[in-house]
């Protein structure tokens, strides 16, 4: 899958890894080794980020990240 298609699962595991304090926080905001995670959230969360990313994606990332408020803006400059 391209890394294009999964940007922002990448983004949200990079957020998350930030605000738990991950070890390997670096290496997953470099990109370094992040398919296989980024894969597994995908799995976990039953998304499929090959049709698109919207609001029932957003739905299904926020009910796994439950200790976070994603926060989605639109048309800031």
């Amino acid at each position: 899958m391209q890394a294009e298609q999964n940007c922002l699962a990448h983004t949200l595991l990079m957020a998350n890894a930030k605000l738990e304090n991950d070890p390997d926080y670096k290496a997953i905001r470099q990109g370094r080794n992040i398919c296989h995670v980024v894969q597994k959230l995908l799995k976990t969360t039953g998304i499929d980020m090959s049709r698109g990313k919207g609001n029932p994606e957003l739905v299904r990332f926020q009910e796994h990240f439950r200790g976070c408020k994603i926060v989605v803006y639109n048309g800031l400059r």
